[in-house]
């Protein structure tokens, strides 16, 4: 049962009638059943199991460090250990075994090993396994530190863990920050319900008017790339960049405006980053969350760890103060990378496009700002003038694309045949000569997609200066009515839906 099915809405609609009218103390285990409700409905039902194991660990753990007194800390980081060490092992045995064996298989071939060395094993994965246990892993780590309170609810816990708008595709949770709100009690609003069925219907938007439109004419080119060289794959290669943010973003619309709706207040995932002019500043913007993650409790602790407080002492002493903690932090910044690629999924591609390209793309921003700063201080360029900041943009974007490119293509194999198949051909009459017109869209609906991105280009503006919400909650009711109204008209006539048509998953939902 997808979110934007006809049948989720119905199962909404009805929640949030009886989640309102139910006594308020009864509010968050009525979230819980309807989640685990919605789990059974999304494939096999044994894949709950997954989930709560992971739940149960964790309550385990949590329960235990808040036994143990702080002078036990042999015992207290035993048990952290092993609580994050069976999560992990969990997620690695579901989505990275065939990726271990893939790797080892492809090794053996260069070296003249023909057929499988190892038979890869097919499992059954659970609905958002990546998002729940980060979700978890944070929590318990949190109560190591004494940074948050320990559950003693174990259904509380549950909820936490398996709440349905956010197992879909995130975002990723700080218990310390987010989690008590789901036990509160929670009057109805009229204000924050509407406000939240305004952002589920900008996802909508964002989902079935411009995401599933785009998706025909990429499908189109990278399942036939070798048809499509040249300026074909630039353009379809861009046009999966707005489909990939505007299928996720449009997620985390749906998913945070459904959850404001029953008082719920979930941390933002996206800041529109295709205004960023950095590859570090796009990741401030662009999956928030994970970053933060990431940052938290992959990063700062390597940075933090023995070896590399060693490391960064001995490359200080070798290459100086400055240089050495540079190089110390970029191969902290590897293992970070190097992480974030291997959570999008267990194929070289992502590991490639999703992060060790990113970490290449940081480091050399790093190393050439100095001599990039210096020369246009010669060249009495302002730095900081629009001009410079557009073209930054437009690299940055660029770049991004190039490492999607890697994320969407069949195999790292093929990205790099597209790569040269895009460089090495020179068609751009295929811009004007109307050869477009064959990739999946015909005018009509490149016009619909065209105008759609121009209406998100205006809002995402909009949204650097405050909320567009706000802004329009400002004017008088009928220009009120008139905005959502025509957005809702736009969607139920534009969109992508109905008979014989089915919405496809989001794209982060399968991670």
């Amino acid at each position: 049962m997808g979110i934007t099915s006809f049948y989720f809405l119905c199962f909404f609609a009805a929640m949030l009638i009886l989640y309102y009218s139910i006594p308020k103390k009864f509010q968050w285990g009525f979230l819980l059943v309807c989640s685990a409700v919605y789990y059974l409905t999304t494939g096999n039902a044994l894949l709950i199991l997954y989930p709560f194991v992971s739940v149960s660990v964790c309550y385990l753990g949590i329960r235990l460090l808040a036994k143990l007194p702080a002078d036990k800390e042999k015992e207290r980081k035993r048990a952290l250990i092993v609580t994050v060490l069976v999560n992990i092992g969990i997620l690695a045995a579901l989505k990275y075994v065939n990726f271990g064996i893939y790797t080892i298989d492809g090794i053996a071939r260069l070296f003249g090993s023909s057929g499988t060395l190892i038979q890869s094993v097919d499992f059954l994965v659970p609905l958002g396994v990546s998002f729940y246990t980060f979700s978890l892993l944070g929590y318990v780590v949190d109560v190591y530190y004494g940074i948050a309170r320990p559950q003693k609810n174990y259904f509380k816990l549950a909820l936490y863990g398996i709440y349905f708008p956010v197992i879909i595709s995130g975002p990723i949770l700080k218990y310390r920050e987010h989690g008590e709100q789901f036990f509160e009690p929670h009057a109805f609003d009229y204000c924050q319900v509407t406000r939240g069925l305004q952002r589920m219907l900008w996802g909508f938007f964002k989902k079935l008017v411009i995401a599933e439109r785009l998706g025909m004419l990429v499908d189109t080119v990278y399942g036939q790339y070798a048809q499509y060289p040249g300026v074909y794959i630039w353009v379809a290669t861009i046009c999966y960049a707005f489909q990939l943010y505007t299928d996720f973003s449009g997620c985390m619309d749906i998913v945070l405006g459904m959850s404001e709706s029953f008082g719920i207040i979930l941390p933002e995932n996206f800041n529109t980053p295709f205004f960023a002019s950095s590859i570090s500043e796009y990741w401030r913007r662009w999956h928030i969350t994970l970053g933060v993650w990431m940052k938290d409790y992959v990063f700062y602790p390597v940075l933090r760890s023995r070896f590399f407080t060693n490391l960064n002492k001995s490359w200080k002493e070798k290459f100086g103060k400055k240089k050495g903690k540079q190089y110390a932090t970029f191969a902290a910044m590897f293992i970070l990378w190097l992480t974030v690629g291997i959570w999008h999924g267990g194929d070289w591609k992502y590991v490639i496009g999703s992060g060790l390209l990113h970490w290449f793309y940081i480091v050399m921003e790093e190393l050439l700002a100095p001599p990039c700063e210096k020369l246009m201080n010669r060249l009495h360029i302002d730095a900081k003038g629009r001009a410079v900041r557009i073209i930054r943009v437009l690299r940055t974007f660029l770049l991004v694309c190039i490492g999607d490119l890697f994320f969407r293509a069949a195999s790292v194999g093929d990205a790099f045949a597209m790569l040269a198949k895009a460089v090495t051909t020179w068609n751009p009459q295929a811009l004007w000569d109307g050869s477009l017109l064959q990739l999946g869209l015909d005018a009509v609906e490149l016009a619909i997609a065209a105008v759609s991105l121009l209406m998100l280009y205006g809002v995402s503006l909009l949204q650097q200066k405050g909320s567009v919400r706000d802004r329009i909650a400002a004017r008088p009711l009928p220009v009120r009515w008139m905005i959502w109204y025509a957005l809702l008209f736009y969607v139920i006539l534009l969109g992508c839906y109905g008979p014989g048509y089915s919405a496809s998953e989001f794209i982060y939902q399968g991670f």
